[in-house]
């Protein structure tokens, strides 16, 4: 019997290193290599050892950018590949190509467009006509497919607001992450800071995320620093920031980490988790941080709070975050660390996520 063809189509590739989507591609295809004939297209800039297969997924490689101006070619030639080849189109973020998606008539192919979890054409780093270019992408996109998908509530009332368009919710997984204290005798080295108390935040540098805040707390917070994982140089937001506090004396500011056990270990030894996500759906960063057993003081947005169920620690300033960060206590600490796990294993796991991609994908080709 012949499997079931699904092309992925929107992301840089697979080995995931680079974002959100991608983890989410590489994880179907760990989930879901054996029941499907799985194609994921990659940037080929993002990948020097170039594999034919990944979990049983076929790779095929663009010498073309999967973002900024190039992602519009780099997405349409790869839609049109994928209505050549496949049964099923899984097309991860629509934010510059979604005008593509009516091609899908001509081909009679079956189409699923995830479209994240916020509204990206209200994000503060766009210009005015990224702004209109987004939100008619994402209109059309949610018009001619099949079934779109949300990743929460919030932006599923916002596409039936928007564009009148119905959509499933379906969010991340975060156990893909692991402890590890004490089995890499170099990353100690690296990260001295590491057996004492820190906060920890990793986030890309835009102004939603909120970035300025965290770093105006910690100014004046000494009971122990902050860790920044961030992107500083592809923004001048990223970089005026970086060099006003490169020099602190209780803020550590790390560039981007893609090497995972790297990052998870500087989040599996901190002692607090700062989200400061303004404007997200339910952010990977999050659940992941959930996942390994973290204590999260999360900024104060509806998507942040339907992600944590309302049990994590909530500011919306920084005088606020500080005031939080100074009434901690091992109670309160234990509590929400507790939450955050319980909510993140019975929720957001990649079994559990596969699962539901799994049964959508079945019902739009109507298969028990």
């Amino acid at each position: 019997m012949c499997k079931i063809k699904l092309h992925i189509v929107g992301t840089h590739g697979v080995p995931a290193k680079y974002g959100g989507f991608e983890t989410l591609a590489d994880y179907l295809c760990q989930y879901l290599g054996n029941k499907y004939d799985i194609t994921v297209y990659c940037n080929s800039k993002k990948y020097k050892d170039k594999q034919s297969t990944y979990c049983g997924a076929s790779l095929k490689y663009l010498p073309l950018d999967a973002s900024g101006a190039t992602g519009i070619i780099y997405d349409a030639i790869t839609f049109f590949h994928a209505c050549l080849m496949t049964d099923i189109i899984l097309y991860l973020s629509p934010v510059s190509s979604g005008f593509i998606t009516p091609l899908k008539y001509i081909f009679g192919k079956k189409v699923v467009i995830n479209h994240g979890g916020l509204n990206e054409w209200e994000r503060e780093k766009l210009t005015w006509l990224q702004k209109k270019w987004a939100k008619f992408n994402h209109n059309v996109a949610a018009h001619f497919s099949d079934i779109n998908i949300a990743d929460n509530y919030h932006y599923k009332e916002s596409l039936k607001d928007n564009f009148g368009a119905e959509s499933t919710v379906i969010s991340y997984g975060g156990d893909h992450v692991r402890k590890i204290y004490t089995s890499r005798k170099d990353l100690i080295l690296k990260y001295p800071f590491t057996d004492k108390k820190y906060a920890v935040s990793v986030s890309r540098a835009q102004l939603d995320n909120n970035l300025h805040l965290v770093l105006a707390c910690f100014e004046s917070f000494f009971l122990y620093p902050l860790v920044l994982i961030s992107n500083w140089n592809v923004s001048s937001y990223g970089k005026k920031l970086y060099e006003r506090y490169k020099a602190s004396e209780n803020i550590i500011l790390l560039d981007s980490i893609y090497d995972k056990e790297e990052l998870d270990f500087l989040r599996s030894n901190a002692h607090v988790y700062i989200h400061s996500h303004s404007r997200c759906g339910t952010a990977p960063s999050l659940i992941e941080a959930m996942n390994h057993k973290l204590p999260v003081i999360s900024f104060d947005a509806p998507a942040n709070r339907e992600t944590t169920q309302e049990k994590a620690i909530y500011f919306k300033s920084s005088n606020q975050l500080k005031e939080r960060l100074s009434n901690l206590n091992k109670i309160v600490l234990d509590e929400t660390r507790r939450n955050m796990y319980d909510i993140a294993s019975s929720k957001y796991t990649w079994h559990k996520i596969s699962s539901q991609y799994n049964k959508l994908f079945k019902s739009i080709l109507c298969l028990n």
